[in-house]
């Protein structure tokens, strides 16, 4: 049996790694995917671009304005003198947001009245507008605060400290809120269950466009030792993938790898049981690889969106969120990061744990079957 499935595992690593195109699928395109989503999925808002429309020009208004440049947030595009112009620019995607004061501005705050601040952003982007938002409000509201105080204080003759409450935040394992320690991690889910997801929906179907799926049947090898055969070339590599994009992400963009490898390596493997059955499944029930590519993407894009890759499930409608119990992306994304940003271990992780080899079980068990079906 050993010598049958050695003979399988050569013939399997020679037909995989012969073509150099398919050696660039396995070892580069993971990195150049992992740098690319490292750079280019990052949803931290800085130096958002700003036009001034500053009507009444006071000092109390440029005061304003300059608050708003010197948060480091935002960026002075342009100091608009018509309202067409703003316009243009939020039309053209010049800027992101448009800050408008009126005529009296200043004289409202001098005597003690409210003075309304129109802030005009760009919609299209709804995540860059709403982080804006928040900027701005923060920005306005620290501003009346020391507004407050100075009034307090010219009015009682001396320095007034009033009464507040203040808001002290600290975040744990992503200290400074960075994007990137939460999406590089998952680039590891993606790029794996596409590369052995991919391999292997063509590797039986494979045997049957080239015409040596009859030669197997005839040949003494067993079932089961043909889809080890199949499949533990695929585990290997990705295995391989995880451990280049890990190198990556925690020596290129420092994202820190705070808990245990082995737990990492094991859950890949649970992972890969999942990945690599839904392949097998689709190859099986093929008749070409260009219909089991197509099929394999079939199922990628829906299961990225359903993993809570960069859209978080518990916004999702209650009818979606429970369909994405079947996606074992969402267990092992909330495996990984949890590995890379927290660091804890299986006395927390062994719910997901025990879904993937449910999910994995399941699916591989279901691959086999219908594989007998198609020796039949």
């Amino acid at each position: 049996m050993f010598e049958r499935l050695k003979a399988m595992l050569v013939k399997e690593f020679i037909q995989v790694l012969r073509d150099p195109r398919m050696r660039f699928v396995v070892f580069v395109i993971p990195l150049v995917q992992t740098v690319i989503f490292g750079y280019a999925v990052n949803t931290d808002v800085r130096h958002v671009a700003i036009a001034v429309y500053d009507l009444d020009n006071s000092s109390r208004s440029r005061e304003v304005a300059d608050r708003f440049i010197k948060s480091g947030y935002f960026d002075l595009h342009e100091r608009v003198v018509a309202e067409a112009r703003a316009r243009e620019l939020i039309d053209r995607g010049e800027v992101k947001a448009v800050l408008r004061m009126n005529r009296g501005f200043g004289e409202r705050l001098a005597a003690g009245r409210g003075a309304p601040l129109q802030l005009i952003l760009d919609g299209t982007d709804s995540n860059t507008a709403g982080i804006a938002l928040d900027y701005a409000a923060r920005i306005v509201a620290s501003y009346s605060a020391s507004l407050r105080m100075d009034a307090a204080a010219r009015a009682a003759g001396r320095p007034v400290a009033l009464p507040g409450v203040e808001l002290s935040s600290r975040a744990w394992y992503n200290e400074n809120l960075e994007s990137r320690n939460f999406f590089v991690p998952a680039v590891i889910t993606n790029i794996v269950f596409i590369i052995t997801m991919l391999l292997s929906s063509m590797a039986v179907v494979r045997e049957k466009e080239i015409g040596t799926i009859e030669q197997v049947i005839v040949t003494p090898i067993g079932k089961g030792e043909f889809i080890l055969g199949k499949t533990i070339p695929f585990v290997l590599i990705g295995f391989l993938d995880v451990a280049l994009i890990s190198v990556v992400a925690v020596y290129w963009f420092e994202v820190p790898l705070r808990g245990s490898i082995p737990l990492l390596f094991g859950a890949t493997a649970l992972f890969l049981m999942s990945s690599l059955g839904i392949g097998l499944l689709i190859s099986t029930v093929s008749r070409t690889q260009q219909q089991a590519m197509m099929s394999a993407f079939f199922v990628i894009f829906p299961a990225m969106l359903l993993s809570g890759f960069a859209f978080p499930i518990e916004s999702m409608p209650q009818a979606v969120q429970w369909i994405t119990y079947l996606n074992p992306m969402r267990f092992f994304l909330v495996i990984i990061r949890a590995i890379f940003q927290k660091g804890v271990g299986l006395a927390i992780l062994w719910p997901q744990l025990l879904a993937l080899f449910v999910i994995g079980v399941t699916i591989l068990s279901a691959a086999v079957l219908r594989f007998k079906k198609t020796l039949a």
